[in-house]
């Protein structure tokens, strides 16, 4: 007589995890609920991509030729010209994210009023990374003033970057994270992974030459010295 048993659920069971095949496991169960090709889910996918490489150009573009400075009047002006249409650029991929949300199913595990109030508390501690970032920083500061060249006197190692580097880019992460926990939103968790891949990205590529600019501003203090 043949036994039977039982075949192995999705990650293997309990007794014999492998972490990369469960990561798998939940990647796939989060792309069983959404439709990549949905419009909105593309718009934020393109918005998400497109934010970060539109202000890193730009702002390199004006590092090397200062023609956005010389067009405005002043550098000053240039940057707060820059940082308004990167917050409008951020208001409409908040807007296509919140869409590609609505638009898709909600997972029913994620549906409860506790994953609501853990979203809540990732939305408010996001929200602090972000506003705490932009106090230590200001206008000029977050909105990347040294490419233009309104430079601090160092670079800020005060809260929250005495906790963590990039406590805006992470902050901002995590507000996503937190709004789409709390619409139980599978797309929105996805929509959230890009948006720190890309972040991640953007810091391999902006940090090394923000370090360059504060090295040649300390070298230079010191001749003129």
């Amino acid at each position: 007589m043949s036994s039977s048993v039982a075949g192995p659920d999705c990650c293997g069971g309990l007794g014999n995890i492998d972490f990369g095949q469960a990561d798998l496991c939940v990647m796939t169960r989060l792309l069983g609920y959404v439709d990549p090709s949905e419009p909105c889910f593309v718009a934020a996918v393109l918005a998400i991509v497109f934010n970060p490489l539109f202000w890193n150009v730009v702002a390199r573009w004006e590092q090397r030729t200062r023609k956005l400075s010389r067009a405005l009047g002043s550098p000053h002006v240039a940057c707060y010209a820059l940082g308004g249409v990167i917050l409008a650029l951020n208001a409409l991929r908040s807007h296509w994210f919140t869409q590609a949300m609505r638009n898709q199913p909600r997972m029913d595990s994620l549906d409860t009023p506790t994953a609501y109030q853990a979203g809540l508390v990732l939305l408010g501690a996001g929200s602090v990374l972000v506003l705490s970032s932009f106090s230590a920083l200001g206008f000029t500061g977050t909105f990347l003033g040294d490419y233009f060249g309104i430079l601090k006197e160092a670079r800020v190692t005060t809260f929250p970057f005495n906790i963590l580097d990039n406590p805006m880019y992470w902050g901002s992460t995590a507000n996503y994270l937190g709004w789409a926990v709390m619409h139980a939103s599978p797309a929105g968790l996805l929509l959230t992974g890009v948006v720190a891949i890309v972040y991640t990205a953007a810091t391999l590529y902006e940090e090394p030459f923000t370090a360059e600019i504060y090295r040649q501003k300390a070298s230079q203090s010191r001749k003129s010295h």
